[in-house]
């Protein structure tokens, strides 16, 4: 429904374009929604996380019932891994997580991590803000993972509860590392979020 989509299914045709006129060797993955260390603050798990630890308010798109599959970053590198070694030549392969979660859960189980590890006495989903949502906002994203999983064994290893209180932990002890993105009065905001 958004260019942003458009942009990556045209990406998809073009890739097999090639590999079907030319012979270029290719694979195609599609994978759902990643989190875990390191990832760019702008996205919602870590902005949330940081915004929290901040103590500012949380941006959230709409009403927060958009639903998406989380995939811990390892579990996608490792699934890359094998289509790299054992995947075949000009197909398709969707790689997700199997965890499909409102977007105001994921903000409130960040927010209830963060109280049993940070601070007991504050409400963090005070924080919570709703707004205005972005255009062409799809409701749900979802992927079948049946095929890489049958054909080549991959299945992720992490449950979701478990690899976002590792990666809470990691932007708690890695601050350093994500400071650079908040400082000289840069803010974070979520792309499509109107600026005045």
């Amino acid at each position: 429904n958004s260019p942003y989509s458009a942009s990556k299914a045209s990406s998809d045709h073009l890739v097999r374009a090639w590999n079907k006129t030319f012979g270029l060797p290719t694979i195609i993955t599609n994978c759902t929604n990643n989190y875990g260390p390191f990832q760019f603050p702008e996205k919602l798990i870590p902005l949330m996380i940081i915004k929290a630890l901040n103590k500012e308010k949380l941006p959230l798109y709409g009403d927060g019932s958009q639903i998406r599959d989380w995939l811990h970053v390892e579990d996608h590198a490792k699934a890359i891994l094998i289509l790299l070694k054992n995947g075949l030549v000009g197909e398709s392969y969707n790689i997700s997580g199997g965890n499909q979660v409102k977007n105001i859960e994921v903000v409130n189980e960040i927010c209830m991590v963060l109280k049993s590890k940070i601070d007991t006495n504050f409400n963090f989903k005070s924080l919570i803000s709703f707004v205005e949502d972005r255009p062409g906002h799809d409701k749900r994203y979802a992927l079948d993972s049946s095929k890489i999983q049958n054909s080549l064994g991959w299945k992720p290893k992490r449950n979701f509860q478990d690899g976002l209180a590792e990666t809470i932990d990691w932007y708690i002890k890695n601050e350093k590392w994500w400071a650079k993105y908040t400082s000289n009065n840069t803010t974070l905001l979520r792309r499509g979020v109107k600026r005045t």
